[in-house]
């Protein structure tokens, strides 16, 4: 299959592509495309069959369930059968933009989307090249993360083409996702609203509104049955196998240091991925790349998949990741760093 490639500037998108696109989309193809947060793999979410596509394309484990894109708020009622007050009052305050929620299904959601689960996880994503693509189409967009799966998440065109040229019909590139990370998730089906995955939405800012958010057992490595995506398998991994350092940073610093210098002494090529203060520290022969300042998790976020994927091509035998304080935006942070290592942590 010949991927197309579509060109398009995110504040002013062209008509006429957005509506050859959605007419892909119609077919029951598969189109990725920019959001704020990484880009997607879309497919029309009510059409079980063009939603297999995106297993396919991915090799994506078909327990993992998908979250719907709509292009107004007023659209979740179309697939959500009960709006409770939680994400009533979250979608108010956080539409659009980074912000999942999982609700109670309409039968016209298909069970490949859901998993066979009774709720469903829908958004509204704040990027215009998404909103217009999903208006011009007139259905509720599937789209998990446009990449092989396990895999970093694309927060370019480029990296779409690098895992799925040539496996879907076609990827719209409207530069680089501003966020960077997916979005948060929250289960608004449980009596307290849960937070399934860590996103642009921060837990402080869910609390704001709630009052009161619990937070998924899962996110910290427990077994279970995936309500949203990236709950279950290992996710966001280079190819080289990766250990995260956990620790205050002058202990960070020490960990980081002593691991690598065992690993070259064993002949290992090493890899790291740690904050601009630290960065000049690490031995000259490491492959290393900054993420930002530890104290701007904003910033690591926006880099963060970049950084995982430069790594590929440097062929390295093993990478270490310097992890930051879970304040805000770095809770979202740690909880990829900590799949991308498949939770291979050190802590002293």
């Amino acid at each position: 299959m010949q991927t197309k490639y579509y060109k398009l500037d995110a504040n002013k998108p062209d008509q006429v592509v957005l509506a050859e696109a959605a007419q892909l989309l119609q077919q029951g193809k598969l189109v990725a495309f920019p959001t704020e947060t990484v880009y997607g793999l879309g497919a029309n979410g009510l059409d079980a069959e063009a939603v297999a596509g995106i297993f396919r394309a991915k090799g994506r484990p078909s327990d993992n369930p998908l979250i719907l894109h709509i292009d107004a708020a007023d659209k979740l009622h179309q697939l959500a059968a009960v709006v409770p007050a939680s994400a009533k009052a979250l979608t108010e305050r956080y539409w659009p933009g980074p912000l999942t929620v999982v609700v109670e299904r309409q039968p016209q959601v298909p069970d490949i989307v859901t998993a066979g689960l009774n709720t469903v996880a829908v958004r509204l994503p704040s990027s215009l090249v998404a909103r217009e693509l999903i208006r011009l189409a007139g259905v509720p967009i599937a789209a998990p993360s446009a990449n092989t799966s396990g895999r970093p998440s694309p927060t370019t065109a480029e990296d779409v083409l690098t895992d799925l040229d040539g496996k879907i019909a076609a990827i719209i590139d409207a530069g680089a996702c501003r966020i960077g990370v997916e979005s948060t998730v929250v289960d608004c089906t449980t009596p307290v609203p849960t937070l399934l995955r860590p996103g642009g939405i921060t837990y402080e800012m869910l609390m704001e509104v709630l009052g009161e958010v619990e937070i998924d057992p899962a996110l910290g490595g427990a077994s279970v049955i995936p309500k949203s995506p990236g709950m279950k398998y290992t996710h966001y991994a280079p190819i080289a196998p990766m250990f995260l350092i956990e620790a205050e940073p002058q202990l960070a610093g020490e960990l980081l240091r002593r691991e690598i210098t065992q690993a070259l002494a064993g002949g290992k090529k090493v890899g790291a991925v740690v904050s601009s203060e630290l960065i000049d520290s690490l031995p000259p022969q490491v492959i290393r790349t900054g993420y930002g300042s530890r104290t701007d998790a904003a910033e690591i976020a926006a880099n963060l998949y970049t950084a995982l994927r430069s790594f590929d091509n440097a062929e390295v035998d093993v990478i270490y990741a310097e992890g930051i304080r879970e304040q805000g935006l770095g809770l979202a942070v740690m909880n990829r760093l900590r799949k991308a290592a498949g939770y291979r942590i050190i802590r002293n």
